[in-house]
């Protein structure tokens, strides 16, 4: 049986424990540079510019263990290819949601519709356990509340419901896609394919993002044209996602983590990653390669690290923030509950809410935000889809 991979669940919580505690900045105020967003054309990157790219790197380690555990159970191919098909409806229906209440001005009370949306999305992807009788209603009532929704949102200016760029969570089911069926073409064959897709985004990537002082393909070109009608953008996203199930494909090649092997993957990356900056600069809003590669090169050495704590049982450090690495959409939407609190409240920031003392306020928050998250789980009430 296919063992699972502690240190891919780590990864992953550490990734969403970093986000939410990044997301939080907004409440308060001169919070360090280096842990921000950094600009556009900030030639540079801040520890809020590594957490969603390094999160989709954790999704591709995990979708070679999730597809092949399915096999493993005897589901055939047809019922594993619905499966991934409805995990991505799921993925872009509730990065939709999220983007148009964040992104726009609604008709109506903000707030109200945040907890609606939440609401239908839990009726409708809750872990329910097998023997709950009622969910057989809940679920059709949360389909019914979220189209009710949707039909019926309109922003201030008369727009309606909208994809958009689908949100953070659209782009993770967008990418989630591409890999499942990537793998499943693959599984079981020569995986070499895989790894020429990854080469051909990088290229793909260096052909779209503009350079430092000129475009490196003038205009419109195959290869972006390509990546478009795959909803790749220019390929960004993809190469993180994808970078992390060749992680996980290499690591089973040599049969186990070694962490020399893994450091001196890191270190290549790294060293690609000083290459293009040449020509690139290392910029999370542009997309560009230079910061691609080195997402890549530290999550490969910060994976590489955790296998070798995982190895040696030296991970009960991790404990108290299980949940976001096992509850992981859960924790993501409790954040939600909070915004519209806030919208309802409308407080005022004190100003001595300022410098590291917010940045300790957004790391008790977190601590709650995760702690909400078990309570949650121990009620029954965890988002699967």
């Amino acid at each position: 049986m296919n063992k699972r991979n502690l240190a891919i669940d780590i990864f992953r919580g550490l990734t969403m424990v970093l986000m939410v505690f990044v997301n939080d900045f907004w409440t308060v105020f001169n919070v360090p540079h280096g842990l921000e967003h950094f600009a556009t054309w900030e030639d540079g990157m801040g520890l809020s510019d590594l957490m969603f790219p390094m999160f989709l790197f954790a999704m591709g380690m995990s979708i070679p263990y999730a597809i092949d555990r399915r096999f493993e159970k005897g589901i055939p191919f047809a019922d594993t290819l619905r499966h991934v098909l409805e995990r991505t409806l799921a993925l872009l229906i509730m990065g939709a949601f999220i983007l148009n209440c964040e992104t726009y001005e609604i008709q109506g009370s903000k707030a109200v519709y945040l907890l609606l949306m939440l609401i239908g999305f839990f009726l409708v992807w809750n872990q329910y356990k097998a023997d709950f009788k009622p969910a057989k209603y809940l679920r059709p009532a949360g389909w019914v509340l979220l189209l009710v929704l949707a039909v019926t949102f309109r922003t201030t200016d008369g727009h309606v419901f909208r994809g958009g760029w689908w949100g953070i969570l659209g782009q993770i089911g967008w990418m989630y896609c591409f890999c499942a069926l990537g793998y499943l073409l693959c599984r079981g064959k020569k995986e070499w394919p895989l790894a020429l897709v990854w080469v051909l985004l990088c290229l793909i990537n260096l052909s779209v993002a503009p350079m430092r002082d000129k475009e490196m393909l003038v205009g419109h070109n195959f290869l972006a044209d390509l990546a478009g009608a795959l909803n790749l953008s220019n390929g960004h996203s993809a190469v993180m996602a994808l970078g992390g199930m060749l992680t996980i494909l290499a690591e089973r090649k040599l049969k186990t983590a070694k962490l020399g092997i893994g450091l001196a993957a890191a270190a290549v990356l790294m060293v690609l990653g000083f290459a293009t900056h040449q020509g690139w600069i290392i910029s999370k809003n542009l997309g560009t390669l230079p910061w691609c590669l080195f997402v890549c090169a530290i999550s490969v050495a910060l994976y590489t690290l955790l296998r070798v704590l995982e190895a040696r049982g030296r991970t009960g450090w991790w404990k108290p923030f299980q949940p976001a690495g096992t509850a992981t959409l859960t924790v993501y939407m409790v954040p939600y509950l909070f915004v519209a609190l806030w919208i309802i409240v409308q407080p005022s920031i004190p100003a001595w809410l300022s410098g590291w003392v917010g940045v300790g306020k957004c790391a008790l928050y977190t601590c709650v935000v995760i702690a909400i998250a078990w309570g949650l789980t121990k009620l029954g009430i965890k988002l699967k889809i």
